[in-house]
């Protein structure tokens, strides 16, 4: 099923994102997570291509996992910072071939210490996503950030941006990470003004270790409201509480998007199905 097609309903959707594993030895743990993943009933599964900068030869194959041997919708990444033209076309060959025809196209982390781009690549997610467009009948998302990419000269520039996305092909989108409501109502306000009206799904980052935290605030520069920073002051030193915390944190956040109007959720998990079982019992009976 295309995604595209799924948030057309009013109906609430929750998804959740997994990453494959480093090490092929690791793969058939990776294939039971996507089991216990798959069976708490997410809207569909996303399966990351690698992180900075990195490459992950198991992409494929996890969201064939997903799709083809659970049932659930499976959102493959594809990035162009890390892969020439000719790997690009590798793996939309590859994912055609499994019917799995979702895809979340990225500009992705520049590797360190590699030239980028090189003149086998693209350069924008914009112009990969007109290359998936012309190479078949894929539903191609993009990401989004209700803060402003990092690298944007301004919130009004990223913007213009986005609308190039939309422009080039990209039919839903999906936020980074961010602690504070308002911020993405906000951004949506903006987004509406200059006429991108594709779906928004909200993205959530559960925090329930402090690991996580230093790395969010290094990583994405996400802002932290005070409410956050209380809760990770007090419970820093007691992993338990700081997690049940972090996951009654996402819960709000969700019940209040929920709450005006956004019904498009994407959970990061940080592959812990737990955390997001957690969650979504919470919302029983909301979704």
């Amino acid at each position: 099923m295309k995604i595209s097609e799924l948030l057309k309903t009013k109906e609430v959707t929750i998804s959740c994102e997994l990453f494959p594993p480093k090490k092929g030895s690791e793969l058939k743990k990776a294939h039971e997570l996507v089991h216990e993943m798959a069976e708490l009933g997410p809207a569909f599964i996303s399966v990351t291509y690698g992180a900075s900068g990195g490459i992950s030869e198991h992409t494929v194959d996890m969201a064939n996992e997903v799709q083809n041997v659970n049932g659930v919708p499976a959102l493959a990444h594809l990035t162009c910072a890390s892969s020439g033209r000719e790997k690009i076309h590798q793996v939309l060959e590859e994912l055609k071939e499994r019917n799995i025809e979702n895809i979340l196209a990225l500009r992705g982390d520049i590797p360190e210490d590699l030239e980028f781009p090189l003149p086998n690549q693209y350069h924008h997610a914009s112009e990969l996503m007109e290359e998936i467009k012309a190479y078949g009948d894929f539903c191609i998302g993009g990401a989004c950030y209700p803060e402003g990419h990092p690298e944007a000269e301004s919130v009004e520039a990223d913007i213009d941006n986005l609308k190039r996305k939309v422009e080039a092909g990209c039919e839903f989108l999906t936020t980074q990470m961010f602690f504070d409501n308002n911020i993405l109502y906000n951004f949506l306000y903006r987004a509406l003004k200059k006429n991108i009206e594709v779906p928004v799904i909200a993205g959530i980052m559960p925090v329930t270790n402090a690991k996580q935290i230093k790395r969010i605030t290094s990583l994405s520069g996400s802002i932290l409201p005070q409410r956050f920073r209380a809760i990770v002051e007090r419970f820093a030193q007691n992993p338990a509480a700081l997690k049940q915390a972090g996951i009654a944190y996402a819960t709000d956040q969700i019940i209040d998007l929920i709450a005006n109007g956004v019904n498009h959720v994407h959970i990061y998990t940080m592959n812990k199905p737990d955390v997001a079982g957690a969650i979504l019992k919470n919302l029983s009976e909301i979704c």
